[in-house]
């Protein structure tokens, strides 16, 4: 399989890349364009995407571009340890309740040049990655 990967518009926390000439806006400029243009998530959801994705690629000892399938498992681990039992409940009120979601999240930032993708990136890299029941409650089913 192709590893289909995006980028974020930071690579690290010293080193913001340079908006180009046509847009020259903030983070939360973007993202105040995005939730205008589409209210299905909470702007915390975006934010944590965006952490998860710092988490991955900090996890993966690299940064840069991480496949789809590899930010969904960077994605799970980093909402355990941030949010535990209360990872679902809170993931639910934020609108993420499947995979599909977080992809939707990374095209949303991505149509709005907040993030970055490679000609092979699709939405559809996003399509049944894990339950979220089972990814965010079971861990703590006794």
């Amino acid at each position: 399989m192709v590893a289909d990967q995006i980028e974020p518009r930071t690579m690290s926390n010293e080193t913001p890349i340079e908006p180009t000439s046509e847009e020259h806006r903030s983070f939360a400029e973007g993202l105040d364009e995005i939730l205008r243009a589409d209210p299905r998530y909470e702007r915390e959801a975006y934010t944590l995407v965006m952490e998860a994705l710092a988490f991955t690629c900090q996890d993966l000892v690299r940064e840069g571009h991480v496949s789809g399938q590899e930010l969904l498992l960077g994605f799970r681990k980093y909402v355990l340890r941030e949010f535990g039992p209360m990872a679902r409940i809170t993931l639910s009120e934020w609108g993420l309740n499947r995979c599909e979601d977080v992809g939707n999240i990374v095209f949303n930032l991505v149509e709005h040049r907040l993030l970055k993708k490679t000609e092979q990136d699709s939405v559809e890299d996003f399509a049944g990655g894990y339950d979220f029941c089972e990814a965010f409650e079971a861990p703590y089913v006794p």
